[in-house]
């Protein structure tokens, strides 16, 4: 099992940028895919980004060309860069541990103004 604890949500303007971090309880070098996740009010939670083991990315389409995910193994922490944001970004952002184990974080809080 592994914790997962993110940091780095708000409230930004539409356009700017934030970091988002997911900080491990416990190596995730044998984590194969983490990811991040998305909910907003009255929404399903949606998949935004995943990163293998060896760095490969897949990003969902509505964030493709402004988000960034990426893990530092030694840090024991995975990152999502979100740039260009826009209003409809707003939600809370869930970091995941998708294989081959399944954890959860707590959710940060991402508000985009307009």
């Amino acid at each position: 099992q592994v914790q997962l604890v993110e940091s780095g949500g708000g409230l930004v303007q539409a356009g700017g940028s934030l970091r988002l971090s997911c900080a491990a309880s416990r190596s995730i070098f044998s984590i194969g895919v983490m990811g991040w996740y998305r909910q907003a009010p009255g929404n399903q939670r949606e998949l935004v980004a995943t990163i293998t083991s060896s760095d490969s990315t897949n990003y969902a389409d509505s964030v493709k060309g402004r988000f960034t995910i990426s893990r530092d193994n030694a840090k024991n922490t995975v990152y999502l860069q979100i740039n260009s944001l826009k209003p409809e970004d707003t939600a809370v952002y869930y970091c995941a541990a998708i294989s081959p184990i399944r954890s959860w974080g707590q959710g940060t809080q991402v508000t985009v103004s307009s």
